[in-house]
């Protein structure tokens, strides 16, 4: 009999553990990218970040179509739009969503090959919990 209360313990810290989350990872939806015309040789990547059951990081990101990739912010300050590098990632509340979005947040893409509509390309995000999650991005225009 003490074997199964042990059993039986084990198993409901277990099942209390799953069902507040601890287990949850984060998940990437809605990924996309935008043209990168020969001129250019730069894209961007957007897309919807939901933090599983604990606060993440987004720290890098990488793909094999980019020479660098890097994780940037588009602000606004004094009528002048300027883009700046995040280097310290971008943080993922735990069951919040963070939307890499045209004017905000997004992967940046630096050296691109010519990335044409309907092309599909693989990003990889290094998160400091989740570790590496890859998505593909379907290459949309951007209006």
């Amino acid at each position: 009999m003490t074997r199964f209360r042990a059993v039986f313990a084990v198993t409901s810290v277990a099942l209390v553990l799953t069902a507040c989350g601890g287990g949850d990872s984060v998940s990437v939806e809605d990924a996309w990218g935008r043209p990168s015309p020969m001129e250019a040789s730069n894209a961007a990547f957007y897309m919807q970040i939901t933090g599983g059951g604990d606060d993440d990081t987004v720290v890098s990101a990488s793909s094999e179509v980019c020479s660098v990739t890097e994780l940037h912010e588009t602000m606004m300050d004094d009528g002048v739009m300027s883009m700046e590098e995040r280097p310290d990632g971008f943080p993922i509340p735990a069951g919040e969503t963070v939307s890499l979005e045209p004017g905000g947040l997004h992967v940046m893409c630096i050296g691109a090959d010519t990335l044409e509509v309907g092309d599909e390309v693989t990003v990889d995000l290094e998160f400091v919990e989740a570790g590496t999650v890859s998505v593909v991005a379907e290459i949309r225009e951007s209006g």
